[in-house]
């Protein structure tokens, strides 16, 4: 079985990252999206609300899972049993951070490859960043998250 790991912070996950998830899914046997803990950044959501929004946007594809991770993604890619680990880019801006980032975790295990899956031109510019922003100042953001993530914010009333 193919496995490959989608690393993330994901707060929030958007159609971008989404449009990579459903190609990596077309891909490989099985995907997990993991969210990526850092108990020293202060996120916007909890871990617990991005691995259960995820879990709410995913439930279409079958052979993808979400969970969350603690400590070098190479180290959880090898307890998973993955060989791959999925980066996404939306522009040449972020080849540069991705291929260091490649290399740092080849340089750790050679056994497991990193895939660079590029989204549609559509969600070039979607950023969970963006998103956030957005949000804080009241905008509609309902076309740039799934479902789950704009009734989950929207609920939250920012104003």
């Amino acid at each position: 079985m193919r496995i490959a790991i989608y690393p993330g912070s994901f707060d929030p996950i958007t159609k971008g990252h989404l449009d990579i998830l459903k190609t990596g899914a077309e891909i490989f046997d099985k995907v997990i999206i993991a969210v990526a803990r850092n108990s020293e950044k202060k996120g916007f959501l909890s871990i617990d609300d991005r691995v259960k929004l995820i879990r709410e946007s995913i439930k279409d594809l079958e052979n993808v899972e979400a969970d969350s991770f603690e400590g070098l993604t190479i180290e959880y890619a090898k307890k998973k049993g993955a060989k791959v680990l999925i980066r996404g880019l939306r522009a040449v801006s972020d080849f540069e951070y991705e291929l260091q980032l490649s290399q740092a975790n080849s340089a750790l295990c050679s056994d497991i490859k990193t895939v660079f899956l590029t989204t549609k031109p559509k969600y070039n510019f979607i950023s969970s960043s963006t998103i956030k922003e957005i949000y804080l100042n009241n905008g509609d953001i309902s076309k740039f998250v799934p479902e789950p993530v704009y009734e989950f914010l929207k609920s939250r009333n920012v104003s």
